[in-house]
Parts: C-alpha cells; sequence; structure tokens
C-alpha cells in the first residue's frame, strides 16, 4: 500500500503565493504579519494603500512579486512557527544573512537576486540549522 506524504511546506507555500488572487494573498499577508509590516515591504508610506489592495480598489503593480514573495515566505515559516516568530524573523538580525535583516532586504534589494538567499535562510531556520 502506497503511503501519501504531504507536499513540503515551502512547496505548499509556493503554490498558494503563486495562485492566491493578489487582494487575498495580501489579506493573508497581513493576518501573519501585519499591515505595517506588509506596508514597509511595498514601501509604501501607510497601510491605507494595503486597505485598497485588499478592497482591489488601486492598482499594485510594481510590489506584486515582493509581496507574493513575502507571503510565501510568511506562510513557509507561519505553518511551522506562528505569527510572532514570522514577525521576529523578519526583523531580527539574521546570521545566515550575515547579519542583515530580512525585512530590509525584501524591501530594499531585488527579489530575483536575494530571494534564493532568504529562502535558504528560512529554510535553515526550520531545519534548526
Amino acid at each position: 500500500m502506497a503511503v501519501l506524504t504531504p507536499p513540503r511546506p515551502d512547496l505548499l507555500a509556493y503554490r498558494e503565493a503563486t495562485t492566491l488572487q493578489f487582494p487575498r494573498l495580501v489579506t493573508e499577508l497581513t493576518k501573519i504579519i501585519g499591515k505595517k509590516l506588509t506596508a514597509y515591504i511595498a514601501s509604501v508610506k501607510d497601510t491605507r494603500a494595503i486597505d485598497r489592495w485588499i478592497a482591489g480598489s488601486e492598482s499594485y503593480k510594481g510590489v506584486e512579486e515582493r509581496l507574493r514573495f513575502a507571503y510565501r515566505l510568511a506562510k513557509m515559516i507561519n505553518d511551522h512557527e506562528g505569527p510572532r516568530v514570522v514577525q521576529a524573523w523578519l526583523t531580527g538580525l539574521n546570521p545566515e544573512l550575515r547579519d542583515r535583516v530580512p525585512l530590509r532586504l525584501l524591501r530594499d534589494e531585488d527579489i530575483e537576486t536575494i530571494g534564493p538567499e532568504i529562502l535558504g535562510a528560512a529554510r535553515a531556520f526550520l531545519a534548526g540549522g
């Protein structure tokens, strides 16, 4: 008898980050990290833009890729540790990232360049490394 194994948590997070409609993705991301951190990653000055994205009343071009990646990362950690740990992980100096803050890297750096490094740090954290 074949035993079904659940998909890897990072693959489940990737699938959701890829397939969720953007307003729903922003809603779910804010449930994990809050509106202020979401706004910070998106480089918007206040949380009203977040509310408008959730309502679907404002264009979000230019931030979608960054927030989809942030959701993938937050979901992956949240599924194991919970929102408080996700927020602490995002805002703290990370030894796997040469003591840089993941949140700042998510906001300031090119996702294609820094994304694999951040994912590696998150996987190491979840593995206890």
